[in-house]
């Protein structure tokens, strides 16, 4: 697959799933809770090292497989999720960031 798009990997974890009549338990709970795991699962690579260590983590071949790997899990449970659920998700991130730009313009922070 060379042309890589969101509703082509949603359609191909869709059949994916299928395949192995998965359906029944990819509901919208049981999605958010994988979703959550893996989430978990790549928040623990960088669980215990410094700041430093963190943004050197993709340097070591064996962290940065394992980095892709869980990030590759957790957009994965992600789409099935926002396909479970209708929501489109470039449409859902593009209207974020709008909200964002409103709530948070540029300039000099705020200081309390």
């Amino acid at each position: 697959m060379t042309d890589l798009d969101v509703a082509a990997l949603q359609k191909r974890l869709m059949e994916f799933a299928a395949a192995r009549e998965w359906e029944p338990y990819h509901t919208p709970k049981n999605l958010a809770m994988a979703l959550m795991v893996e989430a978990s699962e790549l928040a623990e690579i960088f669980q215990w090292l410094t700041p430093e260590q963190s943004a050197e983590v993709m340097t070591d071949p064996e962290k940065a497989f394992r980095v892709r790997d869980e990030v590759a899990d957790v957009l994965a449970y992600l789409l099935q999720f926002a396909e479970a659920c209708g929501v489109d998700v470039l449409a859902a991130l593009a209207d974020k960031i709008e909200r964002n730009e409103v709530r948070f313009p540029p300039g000099p922070r705020a200081l309390d």
